[in-house]
């Protein structure tokens, strides 16, 4: 893999790829000694705004097309699909976290909440973003494995949070399928590591992403293939694509609201980069075919699951989880693919699908405060009940449906062109079929819970319920950035193209 000289120095370089790591956990810490909650409130946007510092100032120095900066003997290390992948995680945080003080006031409210508890979500929220920001800055591939690890075990803890039956159940189901997924993802580590230390490769640098690119010629074929298999089923698992994918409705909609946009707007996202990764391996390894195969059957398999079970759907949460399984499909077959236009949509749709969804999620949480239930047929009228959460929910899900100017419309029309230049067009057409399903049964789910008029008592004056600024404006800040990007790149152009490039093994 080609690489350009640092043009930070070796401290800058630690400190600016620790940051992404170390300032949440600090925060999280912070909070944890925070005997009061109420002075800390908005603490929480210390991280993301961490996290998006360290990404323009790495944004600067990757900005050629091969360029890298390491540190730690390469244990961290960032190049521009690294960079692109940071500013999702804090973008997305930034709008979690912004929320995440207005939905622990709502659950105090309720009694479902105290102070010990909001102190514990806090140091869970932002120990689960420094291991996502670990993930991603990860140059060796085991560190990159216990970093998606240490995701599992600190969500596990954010599912059950509520301590409920429901979210207990849920939590145990997702700790069980994610570490059999990860315990495959670890064997073709394993195997990999086998293969690199029989090409020659020295111990210290066998499980390093650069050096595997750059020796994948003389990997064992028969190894890499089996381990290509595993870390895809593996990391497969985390993303939610099938066949390792039940986790992943029942862990976002017990999760809290913030938590459920983070796992679904940016975990996913994350675990699917490892995926991105191996695919590079595997490429310059066996040809492209192989990991095309395997991951256009798993697309292809989440996609047609995905739209089976929105057709029935009846609970919001789990509408817009399984809404998250039908765009990692999309992710995956971008990824199949595999030409430069297929990888820029999906470096796209990741940022695009990452600010809707947590707008969504952050939104269904109001919902929930506001209406007391999941239940879709038990929310009508949300329009004229509370028009600003009605907005921003209804615009998040045309948002997610792919509609002009969100960029999940770009990004969208980029992997299906894509597929049919490059030749696959029975496949893509397929996927637009199943696509369609799912689009008529999110659009017709959501009209009900949008239009007509409120179920109220009889003789309760109809007085629309106010968002808030504080609660509104997150909610503003994702929709307009998801808006933006579908519009134009702007000054993230160089970025994206670089990570395209790095992606195809350039």
């Amino acid at each position: 893999m080609p690489t350009s000289p640092n043009s930070l120095g070796g401290t800058a370089s630690a400190l600016v790829l620790s940051a992404p790591v170390v300032v949440p956990l600090a925060t999280g810490a912070t909070y944890a000694a925070i005997r009061r909650y109420a002075p800390s409130a908005w603490l929480g946007l210390v991280s993301p705004a961490a996290i998006l510092a360290a990404a323009v100032v790495l944004t600067q120095a990757v900005r050629g097309g091969g360029a890298a900066v390491s540190a730690y003997g390469g244990v961290l290390r960032a190049d521009a699909v690294t960079v692109w992948m940071l500013l999702v995680v804090g973008a997305v945080a930034a709008v979690a976290c912004a929320t995440g003080p207005g939905y622990l006031a709502h659950e105090r409210a309720a009694g479902h909440a105290t102070a010990g508890t909001a102190r514990a979500y806090h140091l869970l929220v932002h120990a689960f973003l420094g291991a996502m920001c670990a993930a991603v800055l990860a140059g060796n591939l085991g560190v990159l494995w216990v970093a998606i690890e240490a995701t599992t075990i600190v969500t596990a803890f954010l599912v059950g949070h509520r301590r409920t039956r429901a979210s207990v159940e849920a939590a145990w189901k997702y700790v069980v399928i994610c570490s059999a997924g990860i315990a495959l993802a670890f064997l073709g580590i394993v195997l990999l590591y086998y293969a690199a230390r029989a090409a020659g490769i020295p111990e210290a640098t066998a499980l390093d992403w650069p050096t595997l690119v750059a020796h994948a010629g003389s990997l064992d074929p028969a190894i890499t293939r089996l381990g290509i298999a595993l870390l895809i089923l593996g990391f497969g698992a985390k993303a939610g694509l099938v066949p390792l994918h039940a986790w992943l409705p029942d862990a976002h909609s017990q999760a809290p609201a913030p938590v459920s946009a983070l796992m679904s707007g940016v975990l996913l996202a994350v675990s699917f980069s490892a995926v991105l990764r191996g695919k590079v391996i595997a490429d310059a390894a066996l040809g492209p075919g192989y990991a095309r195969t395997l991951l256009a059957i798993a697309a292809l398999l989440t996609l047609a699951l995905a739209a089976a079970l929105l057709l029935g759907q009846r609970d919001y949460k789990r509408m817009l989880a399984y809404s998250s399984m039908e765009h990692m499909s999309l992710i995956a077959l971008g990824a199949a693919i595999g030409t430069p236009l297929a990888r820029a949509a999906v470096l796209l749709h990741i940022a695009g699908h990452g600010l809707a969804k947590t707008v969504a999620f952050c939104s269904s949480g109001h919902i929930l405060h506001l209406r007391r239930t999941t239940r879709i047929g038990r929310v009508r009228g949300l329009l004229a009940r509370a028009p600003g959460l009605g907005t921003a929910f209804g615009l998040a899900v045309v948002a997610l449906l792919g509609f002009p100017p969100f960029s999940l419309f770009a990004s969208e029309l980029g992997i299906v062109r894509a597929g049919f230049a490059a030749g696959l067009g029975r496949l893509t057409a397929l996927a637009l079929l199943l696509v369609l399903t799912a689009f008529a049964a999110l659009a017709l789910r959501t009209a009900k819970m949008l239009l007509g008029p409120p179920p109220l008592a009889p003789g309760t004056p109809a007085v629309p319920v106010r968002l808030g600024v504080a609660a509104g404006l997150p909610l503003a800040a994702g929709l307009l950035a998801c808006a933006a990007l579908g519009v134009s790149v702007g000054p993230l152009t160089d970025l994206l193209t670089a990570a395209t490039a790095i992606l195809g093994g350039h």
